[in-house]
């Protein structure tokens, strides 16, 4: 039986310059403090070969169990889209696609996220959990 899948839609604006909030989406330095991490967890491993075709790893270590979150680089074309496969091996065996859009603005710049192919259970919780990475990446900067 499959499961219906949702596509889910965030924005957030910020005050830093559309080249620094992408920048910080293929920084290993950077990405490791906002992307994917949890209050109680520990990011133990951060790999990101930022070309097309290229891949990400990023291990969030969550109550003594390590967390993978794993894509393929699609598209890149700084500083205004960013695409990339999505997946959560611990939780799901389903690759999604993320498609980041930044529209710069007079002050700052406008991030839209698109998630294609969440499975709809995990419809809330991927949303909630978009939201928050934007938010924790308007602090970084």
């Amino acid at each position: 039986m499959m499961s219906s899948t949702k596509t889910i839609t965030v924005t957030h604006h910020f005050k830093a310059p559309a080249e620094q909030v992408f920048d910080a989406w293929l920084n290993p330095k950077k990405a490791k403090k906002f992307l994917f991490t949890t209050p109680t967890g520990t990011m133990v491993r951060t790999e990101i070969d930022a070309h097309v075709g290229g891949s990400f790893i990023l291990t969030d270590r969550r109550d003594g169990e390590d967390v993978e979150h794993t894509g393929e680089y699609i598209e890149i074309l700084r500083p205004r889209r960013l695409v990339f496969t999505f997946c959560v091996p611990k939780y799901s065996k389903e690759i999604t696609h993320v498609t980041i859009d930044i529209l710069p603005q007079e002050k700052g710049c406008d991030l839209t996220l698109t998630h294609e192919g969440v499975l709809a259970d995990y419809e809330k919780r991927t949303q909630d959990g978009w939201n928050k990475i934007l938010s924790i990446l308007a602090t970084q900067l």
